[in-house]
């Protein structure tokens, strides 16, 4: 039966991803490499920044591998502070279900800017438990951030449905034996064939379906 729903922030909820990969390539260029938004997906998107990091920057000391990571950082939080941070208004709408079904909810990201976003985003009081990079040792595809959000909430993984939209997500939620939906939002399906039902968007479904789906 299904007791708890947990959502990856960037992409899922907010559409940060923008941001994030002008931060990046605006870094990376600094390092003289080339980055482009399919490395965005395939090497940086959803993981811990140090290790994104050093996906691409893979000839440089530990020290200013950190020091490269600061300096993204930097970049991102500069867009956040300047713009408003865009919402996927499909997915509020689905969380407002959620919260009115009584269901838990959990939003989770290995980026340690989560807590910030939410705050900025007013959905704070509403979610049961947050999971950011400050709380990770491992990262995806490590189950570790969905096993941790379930275990927080008192369910079950076999309770729990992820909702992600990245490659490293979906899989890390496939890992932990948690039943994934994917979001599709870059026309590029095959990149989250390992979801148990992808979406292009989640204005798709309602929480019956969802429900159903979960029970197959």
């Amino acid at each position: 039966m299904l007791k708890a729903c947990i959502f990856d922030l960037d992409g899922v909820i907010v559409d940060t991803v923008p941001l994030h990969f002008k931060a990046w390539k605006r870094m990376f260029n600094e390092y003289g490499k080339k980055f482009e938004f399919e490395d965005y997906k395939e090497k940086v998107d959803g993981i811990p920044r140090m290790k994104g990091a050093r996906a691409i920057l893979t000839d440089i000391s530990d020290e200013e591998l950190e020091k490269a990571s600061q300096k993204k950082q930097g970049y991102y939080l500069e867009s956040l502070d300047s713009s408003e941070i865009p919402i996927f208004q499909t997915t509020l709408k689905l969380i407002d279900e959620i919260k009115k079904d009584g269901l838990k909810l959990a939003v989770v990201s290995s980026s340690k800017n989560c807590p910030y976003i939410l705050d900025k985003i007013g959905l704070t009081p509403i979610v049961d438990v947050i999971i950011s990079g400050l709380d990770l040792k491992k990262g995806k595809p490590d189950p570790e951030i969905f096993l941790s959000a379930a275990e927080r909430l008192g369910v079950k993984p076999s309770e729990s449905i992820v909702f992600e939209d990245a490659l490293l997500g979906v899989e890390a939620a496939k890992n932990g034996n948690i039943f994934c939906i994917g979001i599709d939002r870059h026309n590029d399906p095959d990149t989250l064939k390992k979801a148990d039902y992808i979406v292009k968007d989640l204005g798709e479904l309602n929480l019956a379906k969802i429900k159903e789906l979960f029970e197959k």
